[in-house]
């Protein structure tokens, strides 16, 4: 009712429902941008597009620059450009032979390109030198590769997840899609149960991250 409130204001002062329907969409995308977070940003890809052309210039000046060429294949992740990205991540891994972020990363983009035994078992080369490695995310990335293939591996990466984030809506929620796929619908509602719980408990610090995944729990269970 109060977005019909706002729509009669707005018609009243532009005089045009094409104006007004447009400027409606525009107040909600940046209440969602700035409240809730489901709506992708419109900005961040001419950002990330930008950053890419300046790192890809700063390799054609510096080849050896290790760094660039980590930063440039998690941008190129990102675009799902794998194949590309893994390049730049074996190179790198040369270099960085102990970096655990490096190795989930390689590790990911094997998976994204269909090598899952390789990947899985890079992934699991760089938890096993850290394995809180990027704040858990390698099994979240392990666990939605494997869901087709090995499902029983597949829960067993969630929970890992939640042995690092038991706080994380995140993580009850991917869970409550796994035993979705599984055919295992009362896990499935429990897990999505959980993810709202879990956010209504959360400080409100805490909320504007988890707040996408409580509502996509929401309206899954």
């Amino acid at each position: 009712m109060s977005k019909f409130f706002l729509f009669y204001i707005l018609l009243t002062l532009t005089r045009s429902p094409i104006v007004a329907i447009l400027v409606l969409l525009v107040i909600v995308y940046l209440a969602d941008r700035r409240f809730v977070g489901l709506l992708p940003s419109l900005v961040e890809p001419f950002r990330r597009s930008r950053r890419i052309s300046q790192l890809r210039n700063d390799l054609r000046i510096n080849p050896n620059d290790t760094q660039a060429k980590v930063e440039l294949a998690r941008l190129l992740l990102d675009k799902k450009r794998y194949e590309e990205a893994h390049t730049l991540l074996e190179e790198a891994r040369l270099v960085m032979r102990d970096s655990a972020d490096v190795l989930c990363e390689s590790g990911y983009a094997l998976l994204k390109t269909g090598n899952l035994a390789a990947g899985e078992a890079r992934i699991r080369e760089g938890l096993a030198l850290n394995p809180r490695a990027k704040y858990g995310e390698p099994y979240l990335k392990l666990a939605e590769a494997l869901s087709a293939v090995d499902q029983g591996k597949a829960v067993q990466a969630l929970q890992h997840f939640q042995e690092i984030h038991s706080s994380s809506c995140e993580a009850y929620y991917r869970l409550g899609l796994l035993y979705q796929q599984l055919g295992k619908a009362e896990e499935a509602k429990r897990a999505f149960r959980e993810s709202v719980d879990i956010y209504r408990s959360l400080p409100k610090y805490k909320k504007r991250s988890e707040r996408k995944w409580a509502l996509r729990s929401w309206f899954k269970k």
